[in-house]
This record gives C-alpha cells, structure tokens and sequence, in this order.
C-alpha cells in the first residue's frame, strides 16, 4: 500500500527524542516553505494582472480596438482571484527529472515566465490524478494540500518509490485505483466540506473513472449514467472547462454551451466554470433554447406525451413540405424584345431535384429564382445570344420569378406552421394520417383555434415543435460542444433540438435513469442518443458515491428494484453514523422545523425539501419557530443557510443537510406510482451530511422499516 504522511499546522508538541523532534521540525519548516510558495504564486498572479490591466488595446480601426478591449476584459476576469479559493492543491515531484509542479485551477507563472502553478488540464497535472504504486507515472512524491479560507493548513504526501517517509508509523491507504483513494483524510475532508451557497468545483477531488470523461477528446460524445452523488454534474462541467483548455481556439469560434433542467439549478453551478478561469462557455435551459414564443400554457400528460414522441418530426416535416405546390402554368420571363418560356413540367422537374437533394425547405426555396434563370440562360443561348451572369441574376431577381417562387415554393412561418397545425383538424390529419391515431390527434388539437401567433397560447411542448419547423425550414447553427445535464426527463423532440445544437460537434450528455420523472421521458440512452444525433456516443456508469452517505443512498436504494431494476445500485465510499433519521409525528409542519433548528446546530447548508405545494405551510412552520430561510424559486442566490424547496426542484440539487417532509405525498404528487417513486428517489439522496424525514402519513411500503 501506498505510504502516506500528513503534516497540520496543529500537530501536537514534536516528541521528547531528538530524532522525532528533528522529524517534526521538518514537517514544519515544509509547511512554512509550502505557504511561501502559496504567497509568491499569489503575488504573481496580480502581478499578470496588473500587466494585462495596463495593456493599451491599438488595433487598426475601431472594431479591432473593441474588440482587443473585450478579449483583454476578459483575461482579466480570468485572472481574478479569489482569496478564499487556494491556487494550488498538488504538488508533484518528478523522479528522473527532478522537476516539481503546483497543480491548481489556473497557470501562473514568476517574472521569468517559470510555472509556479501549472493548469490542472495540462498533461504534466495528470498523474496527479492518475499515478498509483502499479503506476507511477514517472512521479517520486505526490503531495495535497489542506487548506483553511485559503491558507495551507496541511499536506499529505505519498511517496510512490517507496522512499523512508516523515516516520516510521503505519499509514492509510492511498490507491488511486479505486475507492480507497477517500481513505485520504485531506481528500475525504474536502469532499465532506460544508457548504453553504452555490455549487463549488471538484478539480482538488477529481476521481480517475472521472478523469477519464473529463479528458475525453473533443470529437468524443460520452454519456454518463450516474448514481446519486457519483458526481456527473461536475464531471460534465469539468470537462467543458478541459476542453476549452486543450481546444482553446476552435471553441472559441464554435462555442460551448451548458443545458441545464432549470434556472435554479443554473444559479447552482453558474459559479464552477468561471473559478476555473472559464467564462466563454454560456449557459442556458431547454426552455431558454426554443424561446421562440412566449409560454403561456402547459399541457396535459396526454397531449405532452403526443407533442413530445419523435414521430412528431415527421408531422412536422410533412406539413410543411405539403406546402410545395406543381406548376400549373409555364414561366414566360420579357428581356428586351423577346419573351422566353420554362414550361410548367421542367419547373416541377427543377423542384423534385432540389428536393432530391434534401437541403433545407428555406435553402430550397432560396435557389430555386437561380435555377430558373439559369434555364432561361439556356435557352438564350441554344438561341444564339450570349448571356452572362449579370443577366442571370437580374432574371433571378425579376418580378415574374419571385411570383413563379411564390406559386409553387411559398414562403413558410414555423409559429404558423405549428398554429395551423395544432389549430386545423383536417391540416392535423392530413400531415398526421398513418403516424398518429385519432385518438392522439384529439389530445393534441387545441380546443378552439388561434388568430395568430401572437395571441396563441404556447406551451413548452409547442415551442419545440416550432423549434424543429424552424430547423426544417433554417438549418440551426452547430457549436462545437454542449453538456446537457438531467438528460433523463427530456422527450424525444426536446433532444433532437439539443442535438441540433451540436450536429456537427459533439456532446457530454448526464443523467440518471432512475431520476427520470417527467411522463415524456424517453427511458433508455440508447434511444436518447439517437434522438440526439449522437448513437456513437460512448456511455460511461458511475456507480460510486462520493457525496451521498451511505446509510442514505443505501435506503433510497430500496426504491431502484420498482423505478430502475437494470441500473447497478449505488455504492458510498462513506459511512458515517447519524446519517438518517426517520421520524413519524402527528405534526410533520412542526417537525420538520425542529428537524431544521437541530440540523443548525451543524454547519453548512439546510434543505427543507417539501410537497408541491406545501410551501406556504412548511414558511409557516419555520416563521413560528424563528429560522431564517429562503424559498428556493423566488431567491436563488443559494447564500442562506436554509432554503425551502417542493419536490419538483430538487433535482441536482445537494445540500449538507436535508428535512424531507412526507414521503407518501410526494409520491402522490405524480402522475403515476413509479414516477412518484422516482421523484421521492430524487429528494432523498440530495444530502451530503445527514437526512431527517418527517412523516405523518405511512411510507411507501419499499421504505418501511423491516
């Protein structure tokens, strides 16, 4: 087993011997030594500050000097620090060279352009995450720090040459080959940490199956199942921040974009990227993405699971082609004193193979003036004038031309498009007759149709329906990467316009099966990757917890033979006791607060998760009993210590500790038993430290105690 010796700034008197007594007093002299580096590298860092705050931006006009403005705004922003953050966490010591590196969040070098902290991401930072005694990856030493609002107030360090340590005593286990690797105490205690506000990084934790998500290369599309806790939202943003480290200047031209399932949970970890000096990735929700009308309605289960079935796509693609209509009369262009004539069938045989080509309904419609004219220019010259290109555009641009267009390749609106499609019965029949049944059309057919656009009542579900029109019609540009997170809940429609928004580039798509709770959900990753443009895409199972307690995800794991029986249970590398707590009372309200007032008492963050609905019931409760709180929804600034939250936000959410009110309800909060099951799996594995549930009402028989 790997050696390892841990050195704090409050060890005890160094022994009486005067070999112990030296021993101590080098342990102490390194840690002083490492907390001089700590200040140098922090000196260094304002100081690249500084020097890129007194750059001059003098480009040749004035879009150049905007933009060398921004691109040095934002340098500087990258370069900020923060002084609760510690720059470092490694350290490596190098066998055959005798080099050392700092690895931290960001580089950061002397006056001489020397590294005193090198980039987590670079490859020289991979053994740091990655060495072991089978492997040592060319290391003699690896050390970690333990920090204290930013001050070293430890280190660990593992010599993997087998090298006399600090002292002779036994050591704990170090194997970064699998999970003992929490038996680190400075690792075990920067998981565990208390926290109260958003979510923070993990780049000091990073796990070596994690590691090898994270570097996956960018033409790469992974998948990853993940158990509660196994850490997929951090891996999934950890790996937008590698990839736009190891492909810097291609995604900035591409672009990187973060899908998350909510703007809650977009507040929640709007603040890992940017500790990592990343601020190019944007952010935004499904919601956000086909933002092109206003919602105002939500459907029912019945009509939401229609709109949201992959067939849709062919609904929608029928309609709007429906919109082709044959020749009914040649085209007759006037050029000078003669008249020149495209028959009716050659129009309709210049339509077909456009269409033959499969471009884009718009892109169609938009060469079709240039392959008409081209067939005048044909016959001018067959005739024996001698046409050229100007002449060819300027019968493009003709009046006759653009109204032969508009004869037999109409411009089209995806809003109404999808309004008379969802509006007219016989327009839903015709485009839907052989893929929806009479009964589907009926759940989806709005009770009286809208006048326009502007005065229809939009649900989610049609936004992105309007969102495929819009692709048919405008092929959506691709960015290089997207990370969706909470890829379990989307439907099928939903998907294709993520897919569409990297389909020439690839994705990180996160989820948990056993987390899906919407009646749309598509339930498999190999249908949803499809659905994605992205069935190449490699799936990767995370299945030990590094958050979630153990008792915890233990009990919650009763749920997974009814709501996931072919997923792997979860496994916790912790145990510690106390973690959960099961309390029946005739008052759950007050109990619950009580539960909130005990768990104070510890430090981080509180989450008092409750029914939808029960909100105002559960403020009550907490008013009557003095705890200050927010309520999650109306202030997500995730900076008070207790926030209340229904059932139906929880989702990749965590907190230290967490009061989950009646069981029984949420379950009958949903549409069916094994989505309220899953609901409840949800809520019950968002704590870190300790769970507390409070109920009135029976538990779900899975639950119950033997």
């Amino acid at each position: 087993m790997d050696a390892i010796a841990v050195v704090r700034e409050d060890d005890q008197m160094p022994p009486d011997n005067s070999v112990g007594a030296a021993r101590s007093q080098q342990a102490s002299d390194e840690l002083v030594k490492e907390k001089a580096h700590l200040h140098e590298s922090r000196a260094a860092l304002h100081r690249m500050r500084e020097r890129t705050a007194s750059m001059e931006a003098l480009g040749g006009d004035a879009v150049s000097n905007e933009f060398l403005k921004f691109t040095l705004w934002k340098r500087m922003q990258a370069l900020e620090d923060d002084p609760e953050i510690p720059l470092f966490f490694g350290r490596l010591d190098y066998a055959e060279t005798l080099e050392r590196f700092y690895v931290g969040r960001r580089h950061i070098t002397d006056e001489r352009g020397d590294p005193l902290v090198v980039d987590w991401r670079a490859p020289v930072s991979r053994p740091f995450y990655r060495a072991s005694k089978k492997d040592a990856m060319g290391l003699r030493l690896r050390r970690r720090f333990g920090f204290h609002h930013g001050a070293v107030t430890a280190y660990e360090e593992e010599d993997l040459l087998d090298r006399p340590s600090l002292d002779n005593s036994p050591r704990a286990s170090l194997d970064t080959g699998g999970p003992t690797q929490v038996q680190s105490a400075i690792l075990a205690a920067e998981i565990e940490r208390p926290r109260v506000g958003p979510m923070r990084d993990i780049v000091a934790t990073i796990q070596p199956e994690q590691d090898d998500i994270v570097r996956a290369d960018l033409a790469t599309s992974v998948c990853v199942q993940g158990a509660p806790g196994t850490g997929k939202t951090a891996v999934g943003l950890h790996r937008a921040a590698y990839l736009l480290y190891a492909h810097r200047d291609q995604l900035r031209r591409q672009g990187v974009l973060v899908v998350g399932p909510n703007a809650s949970f977009l507040r929640y970890i709007g603040d890992v990227l940017p500790a990592l000096g990343e601020i190019e990735a944007k952010q935004t929700t499904v919601e956000e993405l086909v933002s092109h009308v206003p919602l105002k309605a939500a459907d029912d289960a019945a009509a939401a699971r229609v709109k949201a079935d992959a067939r849709m796509a062919t609904v929608i693609e029928r309609a709007l082609w429906s919109h082709i209509r044959p020749a009914t009369e040649a085209l007759v262009i006037p050029i000078g004193v003669r008249r020149w004539r495209v028959p009716a069938y050659e129009a309709d045989q210049l339509v077909a193979e456009l269409r033959g080509r499969g471009v884009r309904y718009g892109a169609g419609r938009a060469m079709l003036p240039q392959r008409l004219a081209h067939a005048v220019l044909v016959k001018m010259e067959l005739s024996g004038d001698s046409p050229d290109d100007r002449v060819q555009a300027s019968v493009a641009r003709s009046r006759p031309v653009k109204q032969f267009v508009d004869a037999l390749w109409p411009a089209v609106d995806a809003k109404r498009l999808v309004m008379q499609l969802l509006g007219d019965p016989a327009s839903l029949l015709q485009s839907s007759a052989g893929i929806l049944t009479d009964a589907e059309r009926t759940a989806i057919l709005w009770p009286k149709p809208a006048k326009g656009p502007g005065s229809a009542k939009w649900s989610l579900h049609d936004a992105v329906l309007i969102d495929e029109a819009s692709d048919l019609i405008q092929r959506t540009p691709s960015l290089g990467h997207v990370v969706l997170d909470e890829a379990q809940d989307l439907s099928a429609m939903m998907l294709r316009s993520v897919g569409r928004q990297c389909s020439t580039g690839s994705v990180t798509a996160l989820g948990d099966l056993a987390q899906a709770t919407t009646p749309w959900a598509v339930g498999s990753w190999t249908r949803s990757l499809q659905h994605l443009g992205q069935s190449s895409a490699h799936l990767e199972e995370l299945t030990l917890g590094f958050r979630v307690p153990g008792d915890v995800i233990e009990y919650a794991a009763r749920l997974l033979p009814t709501i996931a029986p072919d997923l792997t249970p979860p496994i916790s590398v912790r145990h510690v006791s106390g973690e959960l707590t099961i309390t029946s009372t005739d008052d759950s309200d007050a109990m619950a607060a009580q539960g909130v007032q005990a768990a104070l008492v510890s430090a981080g963050s509180v989450g008092l998760i409750v029914p939808d609905g029960w909100e105002d019931r559960a403020t009550r409760a907490l008013n009557a009993a003095g705890v200050e709180f927010s309520v999650l929804g109306n202030d997500d600034d995730f900076e008070a210590r207790v926030d209340v939250l229904p059932a139906t936000l929880a989702k990749g959410l965590e907190f230290d500790h967490v009061v989950l009110v009646e069981p029984a309800a949420i379950v009958a909060a949903e549409a069916d038993e094994v989505t309220g099951l899953r609901r409840l799996y949800v809520c019950l594995t968002r704590a870190v430290t300790s769970l507390r549930i409070v109920h009135s009402e029976p538990l779900p028989p899975q639950l119950r105690r033997p």
